[in-house]
């Protein structure tokens, strides 16, 4: 087979593999040669114009590639991607090939201008983009359709010829990133940007926030440990620390705006321009003009979409609340068995058995919520949402009202229908609990052990294999390419959304919910990070400007938490001790103050800007300075 493979060969002198591709076993000499070609090929023609070299293994059977380009061509796709890089005159513009000689640190022989991030990142997108021309079905399976503009990379992975497709992790770099990561306990920052290099902005941006978050709860933390301590049932005293935890809430959100900014800006992509987004490779259509960029890429009707939002989407996610708060009612008997049964027997045990149906009900929510995103990720595809942002928006809406009426559904029926504090207090203490140490376990300590298992096996059979290719390398992609694939930060990001959610939403009946939240969340640092680092391959880098849609959720979250605050404070003994008379005064005051405290969360939105006054000043230059060269051409 090596002549067939002889047009594969590379004029580059060092070959350095980024990506890897792993086709089934058994794929068809003609379906390999066919998209081997297409990536090889000109852009002119359809191709990517990449570099592949086969990867032998130990059975003889090429079914691994790896894959790489030529410095020219990632800095023509650095180009193409819209990748912002840092100027000499320490301004940060668009890259283009044309005017690489003002950018910072280039030179055509520094093959490190770009991170290996941003190669395997651009890499990705060219090969996302290879889209179907004349060809009618795969070369080798007419089973497998393909029609003008279907992605070829889609189609294959559907089709079940393509197993994967992932980027190699450097090891050198990937051993100086856990020593100043997570190797060594520390009090401190974390490198986010040696994590943004490794990883890419998406995964950095995550860490940034939870080491945020996590740094604005100590003050919700501490003043809610003597709040616990001393001042457990007089709700008098909970008017203020209510009050702090709502001006709290809108300020760390507000400065996070800031901060991110920042960030964003000197790694580049707080510039980049989001509407000419590509398509995203599962979005399918018939081949057209974009009216934009005058590029050919798939056209869908958008008719054709909303009617699948309104007419299926939105049924199922009604029909899946409306059994979460049916599971939420058993639950609600099984919490008055528990009261009947310890008021019979009045034991030690029967005192436990109280805890037992909060402890299932949150095991019963998690199990709820992971089964409930598949489906909520099966229907968002099934959309066919043409930009992957859009894509994410529409499956965070849908996974955050589910996940919020199930978390929460509880919470507000005891606080508002039952009124019981006592109980709300045990519920919310034991979901939250319960929902931390379930989360590390499932997303940090299961896979780590499961991934260390699977090393030792596989150092065992690595050991017995002889070849003439760089036997580290074969090791590595072997070892890489059984590791669990990250599936993003949509998890974190949830995770963190619910424990704000049961930090702020009744932090005047249980003022401990902030001291567990950073306790969690410590550990949840290094066990984020040794699950990036050891457990999951490594993922692609993305490039993004905020975090997205979650500031959003958690800002309505805060919106949410006034409310539920003042109608608690309300509902205390105290205050409604200070309306005896007329309970229509007691509603018209806590709605006042509500209002009140609506007002000032907006005021304080509107008056600390989103990015610091020197990044508003370098945009709106080079806004300038964009209109005065078009003025020019």
């Amino acid at each position: 087979m090596a002549e067939s493979w002889s047009f594969l060969d590379t004029s580059e002198p060092n070959f350095k593999p980024l990506v890897v591709i792993e086709l089934a076993k058994g794929t068809k000499k003609e379906t390999v040669e066919w998209f081997t070609k297409r990536i090889v090929d000109k852009k002119a023609n359809g191709g990517a114009q990449l570099l592949v070299k086969p990867l032998a293994t130990e059975d003889g059977d090429e079914t691994i590639y790896l894959v790489g380009a030529s410095h020219l061509r990632l800095l023509l796709g650095a180009e193409t991607v819209g990748l912002v890089k840092e100027c000499n005159d320490n301004s940060m513009r668009t890259f283009t090939y044309s005017s690489r000689k003002t950018f910072k640190d280039f030179a055509d022989d520094n093959h490190n201008f770009l991170t290996m991030a941003e190669c395997q990142y651009i890499i990705k997108h060219e090969l996302e983009n290879l889209r179907a021309k004349d060809e009618k079905m795969i070369p080798g399976y007419p089973q497998a359709k393909l029609y003008p503009g279907k992605s070829i990379v889609r189609r294959l992975l559907t089709s079940g010829i393509l197993v994967q497709i992932f980027p190699l992790h450097d090891r050198e770099e990937l051993k100086k990133l856990r020593y100043t990561w997570y190797g060594r306990v520390k009090v401190g920052y974390q490198p986010l940007d040696e994590i943004r290099c490794y990883f890419g902005e998406t995964i950095a941006l995550y860490f940034g926030f939870l080491e945020y978050f996590t740094f604005a709860l100590i003050p919700m933390a501490v003043i809610g440990i003597p709040y616990y301590v001393f001042a457990w049932e007089d709700y008098d005293k909970y008017v203020m620390f209510a009050t702090f935890n709502l001006l709290w809430s809108t300020a760390i959100l507000e400065v996070w705006k800031r901060i991110c900014a920042i960030m964003t800006y000197h790694w580049g992509t707080l510039l980049m321009k989001r509407q000419f987004e590509e398509p995203r490779p599962g979005f399918h259509g018939v081949l057209g003009i974009n009216p934009v960029t005058g590029r050919e890429e798939p056209v869908y009707s958008s008719i054709k979409r909303q009617l699948r939002i309104y007419l299926v989407s939105l049924p199922f996610v009604c029909l899946c609340l409306y059994f979460s708060l049916y599971v939420m009612m058993i639950y609600f008997d099984l919490e008055q068995w528990a009261l009947d049964y310890h008021e019979e027997n009045g034991s030690n045990f029967s005192n436990l058995m109280l805890f037992v149906p909060s402890i299932i009900y949150a095991v019963v929510i998690e199990i709820m919520n992971r089964i409930y995103r598949y489906a909520a990720e099966f229907l968002t595809s099934w959309e066919n949402h043409r930009l992957e942002s859009s894509y994410q928006n529409h499956l965070i809406l849908k996974v955050l009202v589910f996940n919020f009426l199930n978390c929460f559904a509880s919470l507000f029926y005891i606080a508002f229908v039952l009124f019981d504090m006592k109980l709300l207090r045990q519920s919310l203490a034991t979901l939250l609990i319960t929902s931390q140490i379930l989360n590390q376990f499932a997303e940090s300590l299961l896979p780590y052990w499961l991934q260390k298992r699977h090393k030792k096996r596989m150092k065992k059979r690595m050991g017995s294999l002889k070849t003439d290719t760089d036997l580290s390398l074969v090791e590595q992609v072997n070892l890489e390419k059984e590791m669990g694939t990250y599936l993003g930060t949509f998890d974190d990001y949830l995770e963190l959304f619910l424990q704000f959610g049961y930090v702020s939403l009744f932090s005047c009946v249980y003022p401990l919910a902030a001291v567990f939240a950073v306790l969690n969340n410590i550990t949840e640092i290094y066990s984020d990070a040794l699950k990036m680092c050891r457990v999951y391959k490594r993922p692609f880098a993305e490039p993004t400007a905020n975090i997205g849609v979650w500031q959003l959720a958690f800002e309505t979250m805060s919106v949410i938490s006034v409310v539920t605050n003042c109608i608690l404070i309300g509902m205390s003994p105290q205050v409604n001790a200070l309306f005896p008379d007329s309970k229509m005064d007691l509603v018209l005051t806590v709605a006042l103050v509500e209002h009140l405290l609506l007002a000032i969360k907006f005021i304080m939105a509107f008056v600390i800007p989103d990015k610091p006054r020197d990044i508003q000043i370098k945009l709106a230059k080079l806004e300038f300075e964009s209109l005065e060269a078009l003025k020019q051409q």
